[in-house]
């Protein structure tokens, strides 16, 4: 049962690092990538399609990316929901083929992304210590109906610590990996 419960805190801490790390990669840095689209979502005959199901998203060079619809009726669907996005952006549209060109990042910008990526952190933190919360509330609920022992509560705390300290040390290295791509020129 104990075993269960740890089993289960562990899985969705892992889970809350991965939300958090997935939730950095639309965030802009200086070099081009894909994953800055990958959330956008275009009206498709009707329907709400991710960007990547209806056109191809390539990087052409450090500072630019290409879009590639795979249906001419797609280019204004899809310049739309990009320049209704929270990114900032403004596309080029050269016939079927639309670009982006992403401007470098100013100092003064690199600054709040990070102050972004730190407060983050600190949200997926308090996730984790509430699964831990959860977690510990679980055993002790064990420990009233007498389906466990005082010791083996003590130790169940103990491992599901040791899982939080685990997950707070992922989402500390993210952080300090996304702000180094951040402040890097």
């Amino acid at each position: 049962m104990i075993n269960d419960i740890k089993a289960d805190a562990q899985n969705r801490m892992k889970k809350s690092v991965e939300a958090f790390r997935q939730e950095l990669t639309k965030l802009r840095t200086g070099r081009a990538s894909t994953a800055i689209v990958d959330h956008l979502r275009i009206d498709y005959h009707g329907s709400e399609m991710p960007l990547n199901q209806v056109a191809s998203v390539s990087v052409s060079d450090a500072r630019s990316l290409t879009i590639s619809p795979w249906e001419k009726q797609m280019v204004s669907a899809i310049e739309k929901a990009i320049i209704n996005s929270d990114l900032g952006l403004n596309p080029t549209t050269a016939g079927m083929t639309i670009r982006i060109n992403l401007p470098p990042l100013t100092e003064e910008r690199r600054k709040e992304l990070s102050k972004h990526v730190h407060s983050g952190g600190e949200d997926a933190k308090v996730a984790i210590r509430n699964i831990r919360r959860d977690a510990n509330s679980s055993v002790k609920d064990l420990l009233k109906e007498k389906t466990v022992t005082e010791d083996e509560v003590r130790r169940a705390e103990d491992d599901i610590q040791k899982l939080t300290d685990g997950a707070i040390k992922d989402i500390d290295e993210v952080v300090k990996a996304k702000e180094q791509e951040l402040m890097a020129v």
